[in-house]
């Protein structure tokens, strides 16, 4: 048999067709896959750098309302009130006591009006 020099017969096209349409496949299957994965870690990145900024906001939050709570907790009381100019205390509680006395008042309304009158 001789062997035939030139062009490649049927089956020597259709071979090189397949394998050159494989290869192609393959490329491509591997560069999508590349970018794929590129494309996933960029979403997780982003994911992370989120979470992160969201953890920092809420610490803030945080931070700022334990101060005001520490703030709220060391400020003064209000001064208590002057008792009015001109009233005798001490008669205005001697009524007082006579009126409990009397039955006028109970415990629970003494009790307001002396802390109203002592301030």
């Amino acid at each position: 048999m001789r062997r035939r020099m030139g062009r490649p017969g049927l089956i020597g096209l259709a071979a090189r067709t397949a394998v050159v349409a494989g290869t192609a496949t393959a490329v491509s299957g591997a560069v999508a896959g590349s970018s794929q994965r590129k494309a996933q870690q960029q979403a997780e990145q982003e994911q992370y750098q989120a979470a992160q900024q969201q953890a920092a906001m809420q610490q803030a939050a945080a931070d700022a309302v334990a101060q005001q709570q520490a703030a709220a907790a060391y400020a003064s009381p209000p001064a208590p009130a002057a008792p009015a100019a001109g009233v005798d205390v001490v008669a205005e509680l001697q009524k007082l006591a006579g009126l409990k006395e009397a039955g006028i008042l109970n415990d629970a309304e003494f009790a307001a009006a002396k802390a109203k009158l002592l301030g």
